[in-house]
């Protein structure tokens, strides 16, 4: 096993708040950008300026109401159409896979996709591709993550839904980024359902509220409050709507066990604060009884980190570099001003160091007594 390259590195604390003019100049300014997408974005334009990549335009809203702008986050059409957006071509040719092998029904905005770099739909991809490819990985990576439940990886699935427009679940088109089919310690087969998110800020949309949400959120006996207004919410409703689904996937016999899980960059408050709302709208769930579906929330950060020590860790340093990379866009920020500069490696280290490095400073600057003594 190789040592891992990643294992030293901190992320910052927050997300750097980019200054109007930088994004202006690097032509990713977005009006309606969150503090963190608009930091993200940025760091989308450097990942690539860095590989050469033509950027496009991108078109918000449709028909005549439609806006076309010129932004640095979005792939020409000639270098989306070439598998730019992907972090390898294995992983382009296995989205070409997946798009033409999709399930039934299955939603997969293609623009989305191959021309957006902001967009978690490639990140969907580029951080899952290398675990499809090799399972060995996969199995490796979520042994550690989630190590009471999983033992081996048998397979993962992308955009799929155990019951699409079924009755007997939500008769609606509520789908998972990924479902992981796995062996568990105990030697039971059970699946992982996963709901990756980047840069969203949890507002919506919405699906349109059903009759059958409020049955089976009374139905699957998952919440203290079925009828809630909060889980109804446009921040809440995904993560409702996909608990639900793979509870009743576990009711109707389609796998033994399950576990709902969302990964997320530390940084994004936006969603690991709907996670925690979410989480505490849930019933406590007896460890015992493996028949209700657990919740849990992963930082994308811990998930390369393990992909670095499971060894792949040339694939790790590339998706931290263009996802997790958020120091990259303060010192570029704090670049714009020269005067600052002998600021930025001792704003930027990590505490234990900065105090050691002080104390050592008033040490070395400090009288010695003894030699005092001896003059």
């Amino acid at each position: 096993m190789q040592t891992s390259s990643l294992a030293d590195v901190k992320p910052l604390s927050r997300v750097p708040l980019i200054p109007e003019h930088i994004v202006r100049r690097h032509n990713v300014h977005f009006e309606i950008d969150t503090r963190f997408r608009r930091a993200a974005r940025l760091l989308q334009y450097l990942w690539l300026t860095d590989h050469k990549i033509p950027t496009g335009i991108h078109v918000q809203g449709t028909g005549e109401d439609a806006i076309t702008m010129d932004i640095g986050s979005c792939l020409s059409a000639e270098a989306a159409e070439a598998g730019k957006n992907f972090m390898s071509p294995a992983i382009h040719g296995l989205v070409r896979h997946e798009l033409i092998m999709r399930e039934e029904g299955a939603m997969i905005d293609e623009d989305r996709l191959f021309r957006n770099a902001l967009s978690s739909m490639p990140l969907v991809f580029n951080l899952f591709g290398p675990m499809v490819i090799d399972l060995r990985l996969a199995t490796a990576v979520f042994r550690v993550l989630l190590p009471n439940f999983v033992d081996t990886v048998e397979r993962i699935r992308f955009e799929h839904s155990p019951g699409r427009h079924e009755d007997r679940f939500l008769s609606d088109g509520t789908a998972f980024d990924l479902a992981m089919n796995v062996i568990t310690p105990d030697g039971e087969e059970a699946t992982v359902y996963i709901e990756v998110k980047y840069s969203e800020d949890m507002t919506g949309p919405a699906a349109r509220l059903r009759p059958r949400y409020d049955e089976a959120s009374i139905q699957v006996g998952l919440f203290k409050d079925p009828d809630s207004q909060l889980l109804r919410s446009l921040a809440l409703d995904q993560l409702w709507r996909e608990h639900m689904t793979a509870q009743l996937a576990v009711d109707h016999g389609i796998t033994t066990q399950a576990k709902f899980i969302t990964i997320a960059p530390k940084l994004n408050r936006r969603v690991n604060a709907a996670c925690r709302v979410y989480r505490s709208e849930l019933l406590d769930i007896d460890e015992e009884k493996s028949d209700r579906v657990d919740f849990r929330s992963l930082d994308l950060e811990a998930v390369i980190k393990e992909l670095d020590k499971a060894g792949a860790s040339e694939m790790a340093g590339k998706l931290w570099a263009r996802y997790c990379d958020f120091d990259r866009v303060y010192h570029l920020a704090m670049n714009e001003f020269p005067d600052t500069a002998c600021l930025v490696n001792f704003i930027g280290e990590p505490e234990a160091v900065r105090k050691a490095r002080t104390t050592r400073r008033r040490r070395s600057s400090s009288p010695n007594p003894s030699s005092n003594a001896n003059e």
